[in-house]
């Protein structure tokens, strides 16, 4: 049973990886059809998913409202620490440097989530973890393309992409932390309301509204920025989530490290970029990776 649980775990965070990997997708194409900008998108993708968290929290369990006072630290952190601090981090990231050098400093996120599980969680440093995550960041450098001759690199960027992977990382510390206390419904639905809350701070509110109204009179585009939240934000956080209650952080901060190879895949079939021998190997790395963590723990639940 146990074994059976932690795959469906493993699982679940392959397939949040997956949604992840689809966002630029919605991204472009939120881009072109409304303009936009990547700090409004963020807004507008947090808001949406935040509505849809609390909808499905109030058909499900509306007693998961109700949270400890000695707890709104605790979601204050998730929401914007975590969740706002990345996606401001991450995009202001890709406006400063390539995208390629971006996604590469977003993914040291597994790095700092080991460092920081074993810290707090006491989780054991094995051999097959150190081996897995090298090969997977590995992987990330491959896919991302780093160290192409239009790659731009800077100071301040550095730091910055640095502080998207903290805060993406920091969801899984955080995030098992409140696993413990809350239910999953209860954990995601008030991350994400106190990040679209803190967002609008961040993003222009009187242009994105107007942008907004723009919307409204084109029903396709209203249901596109819908979408958005659903696809980019709901389903693979709900997943990521539910699959933390079986996964340790540090697993599955690697295992999410299938979303660049996804999205590597999504640009050559989607919009017929081109596919590199490094592009190859990257994909080929983060799929070992998988393989060796899997591998780890099964042996383990013998």
């Amino acid at each position: 049973m146990k074994k059976n649980i932690s795959k469906n775990g493993t699982l679940l965070i392959i397939l949040a990886g997956i949604f992840w990997g689809s966002m630029g997708i919605f991204v472009r194409g939120l881009t072109s059809l409304t303009g936009f900008t990547s700090i409004q998108i963020v807004s507008v993708r947090l808001t949406a998913a935040a509505l849809f968290f609390a909808l499905i929290l109030w058909c499900r369990d509306r007693s998961g409202f109700r949270i400890r006072p000695k707890d709104i630290p605790l979601f204050l952190g998730l929401g914007l620490c975590s969740i706002l601090f990345f996606s401001t981090c991450y995009f202001t990231a890709i406006r400063m440097m390539t995208l390629s050098v971006a996604a590469i400093l977003l993914y040291t996120s597994p790095i700092w989530v080991m460092l920081l599980s074993i810290l707090l969680f006491r989780e054991k440093m094995t051999k097959n973890k150190l081996l897995a995550l090298a090969i997977s960041f590995l992987g990330c450098i491959f896919v991302s393309g780093i160290g192409a001759e239009d790659s731009i690199v800077t100071p301040l960027g550095i730091l910055i992409g640095l502080g998207s992977g903290l805060g993406y990382g920091l969801y899984s510390i955080l995030g098992t932390i409140a696993l413990r206390r809350y239910s999953t419904y209860t954990v995601t639905t008030y991350t994400f309301v106190i990040a679209a809350a803190g967002s609008f701070f961040v993003c222009s509110p009187s242009d994105l509204w107007h942008k907004i109204t723009v919307c409204e009179s084109k029903p396709y585009l209203c249901f596109f920025i819908i979408l958005t939240g659903l696809v980019t934000a709901v389903i693979p956080f709900l997943l990521y989530t539910l699959g933390l209650e079986h996964v340790e952080a540090s697993r599955a901060a690697i295992l999410a490290t299938v979303e660049p190879m996804v999205a590597t895949v999504i640009g050559i079939v989607v919009f017929h970029e081109y596919l590199t021998f490094l592009s190859i190997l990257g994909i080929l790395c983060i799929l070992a990776a998988i393989v060796i963590l899997n591998h780890r723990a099964s042996v383990s639940q013998k």
